[in-house]
């Protein structure tokens, strides 16, 4: 998006979503390489269930990438001001994540044109996983 349209943007616009393959366990190895997070309940099946869960599950951080990279691929991330977000629940092997955001407030900080952005994932049984907002100039 360029500046000239990011000035029209009104309360209630919606980013364009971000659908994502579903979760693997390459996904999830080289998340933990890239990350350095080699937490064994994310990539050992035997110690995750040793841990009562079904299977390995995926990175909570892994998630919350993926939003960013919604809000990144919508504007630049030179113009992020806040960024933040709440786990609701784990997403499991084989989820499929939507990243979606709704643009709920305008206003001025800082000398800067603003809006506030709130943040979900969801998977492909409507199951929110995570919530967040971000702040971002425009």
């Amino acid at each position: 998006m360029n500046a000239i349209s990011l000035e029209k943007i009104n309360v209630g616009d919606t980013l364009p979503a971000l659908e994502l393959p579903p979760i693997n366990r390459t996904t999830l190895g080289l998340f933990a390489g890239a990350s350095g997070d080699h937490n064994a309940i994310h990539i050992d099946t035997d110690y995750a269930r040793k841990a009562g869960m079904p299977d390995v599950f995926a990175h909570g951080m892994l998630s919350m990438a993926y939003l960013g990279r919604l809000l990144t691929q919508w504007v630049d991330q030179r113009q992020l001001r806040e960024f933040g977000v709440r786990f609701l629940g784990i997403t499991h092997l084989g989820h499929r994540i939507t990243c979606t955001g709704t643009v709920v407030e305008r206003f001025e900080a800082c000398g800067e044109q603003r809006i506030k952005v709130e943040v979900r994932t969801t998977n492909q049984y409507g199951e929110t996983k995570i919530v967040g907002d971000a702040v971002i100039a425009l």
